[in-house]
This record gives structure tokens, sequence and C-alpha cells, in this order.
């Protein structure tokens, strides 16, 4: 890292394009969390990942995780487990409690959300950019999600499951909602196979930056993040 790029004061970052391609996507390190450094940096398509003993690294990978709202999959065995546990769906009404369950349940493979990502996402939540799913079972906190939405782009961050399937109600959930106010992508960072198994696949750099760029200032649909499409979404 001794050549990488060093963020100052200033909110610029380098190219994503300018990248190491070992490790993937690493972009360039320092700087801070403040809110708007943390926009600035999503609109282009960079986002914070690193643990306590690093400094803020900077990320922009090729290829890119992502997919359109409209291929999330929902699984015959999903549908009918909702079917069947008819959980209760909500926006923003435990955004902390939600990351900080993503929080304990990564620390068993060795964190990425340091208490300070947490302090600025919840920032983030205060001024109504970062937004949480909740899924709730008996008045329980079961599952969820955070990220960002910014113009007609969401930025997924972490989900949690406390109970089999609890994730995927979230963010297939997530995604009829946000097909729905005619969102164009639904950014998932680094594949994985829980996310693959959602409809996700991987895009080169240059094809997700000019998504973003065509989307990113685009007003969405939605004035308030609410569920309206729970009878639609098993059917």
């Amino acid at each position: 890292m001794t050549n990488l790029p060093w963020l100052d004061e200033s909110l610029e970052f380098p190219s994503p394009e300018t990248a190491l391609i070992e490790p993937d996507g690493l972009l360039a390190a320092g700087g801070d969390l403040s809110t708007k450094r943390l926009i600035e940096a999503y609109k282009q398509g960079i986002f914070p990942w690193y643990s306590d003993d690093q400094p803020i690294l900077w990320w922009s990978p090729d290829p890119r995780c992502v997919l359109k709202p409209e291929q999330a999959y929902t699984s015959k065995s999903l549908k009918k487990h909702i079917r069947k546990t008819k959980p209760q769906l909500t926006f923003d009404s435990a955004f902390e409690d939600v990351i900080h369950h993503c929080t304990r349940l990564n620390s068993n493979e060795g964190t990425w959300i340091t208490k300070e990502m947490e302090e600025a996402y919840i920032e983030l939540h205060q001024q109504g950019i970062a937004h949480s799913v909740e899924v709730w079972e008996n008045n329980e906190l079961i599952g969820g999600l955070y990220g960002l939405a910014i113009g007609r782009c969401f930025f997924g961050e972490s989900m949690f499951s406390l109970k089999p399937n609890s994730s995927k109600v979230a963010f297939t959930s997530l995604c009829a909602q946000l097909h729905q106010w005619d969102y164009s992508l639904v950014d998932c960072q680094v594949e994985n196979p829980h996310l693959l198994s959602l409809g996700a696949n991987c895009i080169g750099r240059t094809d997700f930056l000019t998504i973003l760029r065509n989307n990113i200032n685009r007003k969405p649909r939605q004035h308030k993040w609410h569920f309206d499409l729970l009878d639609k979404q098993v059917n």
C-alpha cells in the first residue's frame, strides 16, 4: 500500500479505473467518513472497507456484483416460507438495531463494520440517505439489511438473519419495492453465493460506472420509504 493514493481534506477521489488489480479494486487510503465524503464516494462507485487495525481503505472492484431490482429471484421455497410465516416488513423502523446485528454477526468472521463506520452510517440514516429493511416475527426483529439510496441506485451494505430465510425475505422484498419505484440498480459490491442465489451477477467496472452515471442524479419516484407491495411479493 506504499504507492496507494492518500486522501487529504479534499473530497476528490482518484478515478475508479486506476484501482489496483491485486487486491482487486483497492483505490485509495486515508481521509475520513464524513457524510459528504461518503456520498461523493458512492456516487462514483467507491466504498470504504477496512478493519480496526487499518487506515480507511476505499474500493472499486472489477468486476462488480450488481442486480437489477426486477431480476431478484424468489425461489418457490422462499415464497412458501413467506406465505407460511407471514413476516412483517418495515423500512427504517430500527436502523441502529439492524446495523448492530450486522456488526455482531460479521464479527464471528472478523468484522469489517468498525465503530467508526457504524456511527457514519447512522448519521447518513439521520439525513435520510441510509435506509434499513426490517423483518419481524411476533414483534421480534429476526433479520434485515441496510444500505444507501442515491438517485435511482441502492447501495447494499450488509444483511443479517437470526432465523432461516429472514435476510432473503428482506432482500427480495426490498428489490420488489425498488422495482415499483423504478430504481435501476442494486449495488451488491462483491459477489458471494448468497447474493448470486438471489439473482445478482457480475459486470465489468466500466459498465457499472456507466449505469451509475445514468441514474445517480435521477430523482426516484417515491417520497416516503414505506412498503406498498406486500401482497404482490410472493405471487
